[in-house]
């Protein structure tokens, strides 16, 4: 008979989500529009016309947007087919409003409630994962914006990121 063992644990290794590769077709353009949203510019690479990769990363945020030439390792795409990219926020008409004030054609607030698809206006009982905003670059890639007040249970470690209920940001404001 052999004894039983027990299976050995998994380790827990760090993965965290760094780059996302948006295709454009026009990189200066790409550049002035991330750059007008108030992202900042981590990287402008360029070696001759061989070589060109820019980066750019979204206030708060640990992940970056990489876009560039063909010729560099960015495999193609159809400029404009990344979709449903997300930024969360803790207050969606103040992201709404900057959106609107740096210029960005960007959709009203909505949310979506079952099978009745997108309704105008943030969700009524203003529930964190429920409000939206979209908009898209100059090539289409589109853009959702979350609203994002309490993070479901397992979602981020604790000392990661804090969110405030609206209640808190409308008490703030006053």
């Amino acid at each position: 008979m052999t004894a039983a063992t027990a299976p050995p644990k998994p380790r827990r290794i760090t993965m965290k989500l760094e780059v996302i590769v948006i295709p454009v077709s026009d990189i200066d353009r790409a550049k002035r529009f991330y750059g007008n949203l108030g992202w900042r510019l981590d990287a402008d690479f360029a070696t001759g016309d061989d070589f060109r990769v820019i980066q750019f990363t979204p206030p708060g945020s640990s992940c970056s947007i990489h876009f560039g030439t063909a010729r560099t390792g960015i495999k193609p795409a159809v400029p404009g087919s990344a979709q449903g990219l997300y930024l969360v926020v803790s207050d969606i008409e103040a992201a709404r409003a900057e959106l609107v004030d740096r210029g960005v054609d960007v959709s009203e607030v909505f949310h979506r409630a079952g099978r009745e698809g997108r309704l105008s206006g943030p969700d009524p009982e203003r529930r964190s994962y429920s409000s939206f905003v979209s908009f898209s670059d100059p090539d289409g890639n589109g853009w959702l914006v979350q609203e994002v007040t309490a993070r479901l249970p397992g979602r981020v470690e604790t000392d990661d990121t804090s969110f405030s209920p609206p209640t808190e940001r409308a008490t703030a404001r006053q």
